[in-house]
């Protein structure tokens, strides 16, 4: 058990330092933007870049790296990942720090399916819940902790010792997860068309569109979160920080209660989540004169946020185990792949929400998309229920 605990320790470590990559061009995007003479509009849009190349690209490199150890393959992309990091670090221009962070990007996404392959593999049956829900809130953490650190680093020294950090602790990380995951784990062979079998299942294909109208719901909010704290609920720039780390803290709540949901529930759950979630959004708008209990409704959406993670991605897991185990890793993915085109998709919605209705009408905007995925879920329970799946154990590794 102390070997277990060890493993998910450095399982959730992988997660945050992953976290901290993807999150902190939000920190340091003054400093960046005055060093290259560059708008931080434009350093802003790396943030898009990353989303957008992680998305497309993770399905397609996870389908190759499958086929092969789950050990070795995590151990190869893991040294890309810390020496693109690295790139970042010594980037001479904006061109080339924008390279740096489309290389990131490539394998970012597949080294988060393979971790979560590697938790489902090491975990006993009753932990599986609990350890995927800690790997998810190592982003979370990063978001609270990891960022504000690193903005720290960069405001104190420079930018560039901020990356420089990340890879320190990538490497302490990479070296106790070689000395301590197991070596042997890897998934039935198969060729492209049998990984992609796994995508002919109508399980699946309902269960897709849950993250990506899930999360497109809270985004077209989220994505306007500070405008909305200031603008429309008149807190001061002063406390938005306070206000930030304290709903940073309410998605690593949600990310916790979404392992006691997978393990109590699971999907069956999901339908009154998301009619909670939408009536939150709904009565957002109607309650901003009222500052205090408008606020106690933008932390309860971010107790609602995450709380998808753990139950669907144990049902893409599960469903790949019994009836198509040759696509575990890319059943891994699926969650992730989905969670960022629904991060476009409500950005982009709340982004012509805002141009053509207003900042109030937000949460309007992302109740319809919440509405959409309680109507899915829903379909997805018959489903399951329809052809019911079985839970296997692994043995112990």
């Amino acid at each position: 058990m102390h070997a277990f605990k060890f493993r998910a320790i450095i399982l959730v470590a992988i997660a945050f330092i992953l976290g901290c990559n993807e999150f902190i061009i939000v920190g340091i995007l003054n400093d960046v933007g005055h060093q290259f003479n560059v708008p931080v509009a434009s350093v802003g849009y790396l943030v898009t870049v990353f989303a957008l190349v992680y998305a497309i690209s993770t399905p397609f490199i996870t389908l190759f790296v499958g086929r092969y150890s789950y050990f070795k393959s995590l151990m190869v992309l893991m040294v890309i990942f810390i020496l693109s990091n690295t790139f970042s670090g010594l980037a001479s221009s904006f061109f080339w720090l924008t390279v740096s962070r489309i290389l990131t990007a490539l394998v970012a996404g597949v080294i988060i399916s393979l971790t979560i392959t590697i938790a489902n593999q090491i975990a006993p049956l009753d932990k599986r819940p609990w350890l995927i829900a800690w790997v998810f809130s190592g982003f979370s953490i990063a978001s609270v902790f990891g960022v504000p650190i690193g903005t720290w680093i960069s405001t104190t020294f420079t930018w560039r010792d901020s990356f420089w950090a990340i890879t320190i602790v990538s490497l302490l990380t990479l070296a106790l997860a070689y000395f301590s995951l197991p070596h042997k784990m890897s998934q039935e062979t198969g060729n492209l068309r049998d990984q992609l079998a796994l995508l002919k299942d109508h399980r699946i294909q309902v269960a897709i569109t849950l993250p990506f109208f899930g999360s497109g719901g809270i985004y077209v909010f989220y994505t306007y979160l500070r405008p909305t704290l200031t603008t429309l609920l008149h807190f001061s720039t002063q406390s938005l920080s306070l206000l930030l780390f304290i709903y940073g803290l309410t998605a690593i709540v949600s990310n916790q209660l979404s392992g006691q949901i997978a393990q109590h529930g699971s999907l069956k759950l999901m339908p009154k989540v998301y009619a909670i979630e939408a009536i939150l959004l709904f009565i957002l708008p109607l309650v901003t004169g009222l500052q205090w209990v408008a606020l106690a409704v933008v932390f309860c959406l971010g107790i609602t946020m995450y709380l998808l993670n753990s139950p669907i991605q144990l049902h893409f897991l599960m469903v790949a185990e019994q009836d198509y185990p040759q696509s575990i890793v890319l059943a891994s993915s699926l969650n992730s792949i989905f969670f960022n085109f629904g991060i476009s998709l409500g950005s982009a919605t709340g982004a012509l929400v805002v141009t053509h209705l207003g900042l109030n009408w937000i949460g309007w905007g992302g109740a319809v998309y919440i509405a959409v995925a309680m109507v899915l879920v829903i379909w997805l329970n018959r489903l399951n229920a329809r052809k019911p799946i079985k839970v296997t154990s692994h043995e112990s590794l």
